[in-house]
C-alpha cells in the first residue's frame, strides 16, 4: 500500500472525528439557541458538516458514489436554508 494512501486515509478518519465533534456542538446550538435564526444557522451547519461527512467517508472507502448524495443533500440543504429564511422573513414582518 503507498504512503500516500495511507496518509489519505488517516487525514480522512481525523476529519470525520473533527467532523463528528462541530456536529455535536452544532446539535447542542440547535437545541439550545436562544432564538429562531440561531436554529436555522446551526440546521445549516448541521448540514454541511454532513456533507463533509459524506465526502471524507467517500474518499475512506474509495467509493465516488457517496459523491451524488453529498450533492443531492447540499441541494436539499440551500432549498431548506432558503424557505426558512422566507418563514422568518415572513414571520418578522407580521
Amino acid at each position: 500500500m503507498p504512503v500516500e494512501l495511507t496518509l489519505i486515509h488517516h487525514a480522512a478518519r481525523v476529519a470525520l472525528l473533527i467532523l463528528m465533534a462541530a456536529m455535536f456542538l452544532a446539535l447542542y446550538r440547535l437545541v439550545r439557541g436562544p432564538n429562531l435564526p440561531d436554529r436555522v444557522i446551526a440546521l445549516d451547519l448541521i448540514a454541511t458538516l454532513a456533507l463533509g461527512m459524506i465526502v471524507a467517508y467517500a474518499i475512506l472507502t474509495g467509493q465516488p458514489v457517496f459523491l451524488n448524495a453529498a450533492v443531492i443533500l447540499a441541494l436539499i440543504a440551500f432549498l431548506g436554508t432558503v424557505a426558512f429564511a422566507k418563514y422568518i422573513e415572513r414571520r418578522m414582518s407580521e
